[in-house]
């Protein structure tokens, strides 16, 4: 059987920031079976598959051509003293 190419590949491990959200119930289960057949390509298993919910933003954001061009030349965000 053939894979299809999903839009996530392999989950990298980096320091989070812990946020709260709420889902519907079948977007919930929609990203359990994604983990899965993230796990099946990868080779990498998904225990929490609220873990794919980051990298899918970020993808989404990255691909999104009206948010890059609100954000070309725009400074980032400043943290800390300033």
């Amino acid at each position: 059987m053939k894979m299809s190419k999903l839009k996530l590949g392999a989950i990298e491990d980096d320091k989070p920031v812990r946020l709260a959200v709420e889902l519907p119930a079948a977007l919930h289960r929609d990203l359990i079976a994604y983990a899965q057949t993230l796990g099946r390509e990868t080779g990498q298993s998904v225990a929490e598959p609220g873990k794919l919910i980051a990298p899918m933003l970020a993808r989404f954001m990255a691909t999104d051509r009206a948010f890059a061009k609100s954000r070309r030349g725009r400074q980032p965000p400043t943290t800390g003293n300033g």
